[in-house]
């Protein structure tokens, strides 16, 4: 089962917030947290508002424990951008883009361990000396 929390419309650009989100993706939820209470940027802040809330979706609505969560995904979309201007010399001006970003923070179960066969890489010269010994 998938959980997700969706930010509309925050205040920052999606270049900055996707540095944030890169760092937490694949992470259990505790890991995240502890990641983004000691991240220095405000895009921390803001997709740790994502994330807390995407957790509060899994316990309350789908009934799941939230130790058992990993980031699945987290991602920072473009949105629209408010089109402003700065005056420059001689009357003329120059545009601002404030831009807007999406934040999306989805949550799933810890994928479970399967083991992998040990595959043991093996030189010509190997092979050849073990056949010779048998």
């Amino acid at each position: 089962m998938e959980v997700r929390s969706i930010y509309k419309y925050a205040r920052i650009s999606s270049q900055k917030a996707r540095q944030v989100t890169r760092a937490i993706t694949g992470m259990p939820v505790s890991q995240a947290l502890s990641v983004l209470d000691f991240t220095p940027k405000k895009a921390a802040f803001l997709v740790g508002k994502v994330l807390r809330s995407a957790v509060a979706n899994a316990e309350n609505n789908h009934e799941l424990d939230a130790e058992e969560l990993v980031v699945r995904s987290a991602v920072a979309t473009p949105g629209p951008a408010l089109k402003r201007i700065t005056p420059r010399a001689r009357g003329s001006a120059s545009p601002i883009k404030k831009r807007m970003t999406h934040i999306t923070v989805i949550l799933g179960a810890k994928p479970e361990e399967a083991e992998k066969p040990v595959r043991k890489n093996r030189s010509p010269k190997a092979k050849a000396a073990t056949a010779a010994a048998e």
